[in-house]
């Protein structure tokens, strides 16, 4: 099927990247083979993680079908967009749906893109991962490469308020080397060590990153172990925990 929506998508996406002087690095994209399905895992700190890990592909001229909740397909504005770009809806109460969907697309040597954490992550540190990415990586027999975003909660995150027009923002995009299920004895152990490349792929983004906080009010987008004002991990699940009810930024 031809590209209708997806090419001119990523050419207003870089437009106004353009307009806004967003300072964008990207490393590692030539661990994405050209051809080929591969998954792409990708640590969640903002809502907008899905045009920069996009974006990340660009250079090994793939497209990504992102994996999204059900949600976003069925609203008025994003919903034509979503189904015209091919991403893949998840259904949370019938997830094999669109397992299988992704497992389809990924035997036609599509790239698919993942957050295995399920959701963002408030303490900007890499959560426990979902298994499901590494399970449909093997069954589908393709590598999968994490992929690290670093600079992306400053424009639009969980709690805070969206700054969708703020200039001249550092975003760095890691790419790291292929993992094969060949390698490993099982899925789980397979994500054990995902989430340790993730881990150390953030890390080191962070640790280069080119900006630092304007002032003791700006901290709040660097993690607690980098001195920031984010949430711990463990105070991060509290504000998650079923039931609680967090405002809309």
């Amino acid at each position: 099927m031809p590209e209708l929506v997806y090419p001119p998508v990523i050419a207003a996406a870089k437009t106004m990247f353009r307009v806004l002087d967003l300072k964008i690095t990207i490393e590692g994209a030539h661990h994405i083979p050209r051809t080929g399905g591969a998954v792409l895992a990708s640590n969640h700190v903002s809502y907008l993680d899905f045009i920069f890990c996009g974006l990340g592909a660009q250079p090994a001229k793939r497209l990504v079908r992102f994996m999204a909740k059900k949600s976003v397909f069925t609203h008025k504005v994003s919903g034509p967009l979503m189904r015209g770009m091919r991403h893949i809806p998840v259904d949370r109460r019938a997830g094999a749906g669109s397992y299988a969907t992704a497992v389809s697309a990924l035997k036609r040597g599509e790239v698919v893109g993942v957050f295995p954490e399920a959701t963002i992550s408030r303490s900007l540190t890499v959560k426990d991962l979902k298994s499901g990415t590494t399970r449909m990586a093997s069954e589908a027999g393709v590598p999968v490469l994490p992929v690290a975003l670093w600079g992306t909660q400053r424009l639009w995150t969980k709690g805070r308020p969206r700054t969708l027009t703020r200039r001249h923002t550092p975003i760095t995009i890691l790419v790291g080397e292929p993992m094969h299920s060949a390698d490993y004895p099982d899925a789980n152990a397979m994500t054990v060590d995902l989430k340790v490349r993730l881990s150390a792929l953030v890390d080191r983004a962070q640790r280069d990153y080119p900006d630092a906080p304007a002032g003791a009010d700006d901290t709040w987008w660097l993690p607690a172990h980098l001195g920031g004002t984010a949430p711990t991990l463990e105070e991060a699940a509290a504000l998650d925990a079923p039931g609680r009810r967090t405002p809309t930024p």
